[in-house]
């Protein structure tokens, strides 16, 4: 997990070659134990670190939810407001041996609510 100054960038390493980063443009909200917590609130970045560790269970993806990762320790729900959205792309997703990527933005596919 990285810090950039104005987005979060995520990591995920597993079995395979690939190495998947998700570049969050807009801030995700973090899950863990019940606790919601989203950025702007004291223990967001504390919350981001703790699922470092964490593997992930299950995603979902879908117009109203957004994008969520469902990790053993603890979730990462991407669905911003329009007030938070501070650029043309929610978030990107890259960093596959086969190049392939994916790229959200407000209005299209499980974003589309937010047109």
């Amino acid at each position: 997990m990285q810090f950039v100054l104005d987005y979060v960038q995520l990591r995920f390493d597993g079995p395979a070659e690939d190495m998947p980063i998700l570049n969050c443009d807009a801030l995700p909200a973090v899950t863990i134990s019940g606790h919601t917590v989203t950025d702007g609130l004291p223990g967001y970045a504390d919350a981001l670190r703790a699922l470092i560790p964490g593997t992930v269970l299950h995603t979902q993806e879908a117009t109203g939810i957004g994008l969520r990762i469902e990790l053993d320790s603890g979730d990462l729900t991407l669905h911003p407001t329009r007030s938070e959205l501070v650029g043309p792309e929610i978030a990107i997703l890259n960093g596959f041996t086969d190049r392939r990527w994916m790229c959200w933005r407000p209005g299209e596919d499980s974003f589309e609510d937010l047109a």
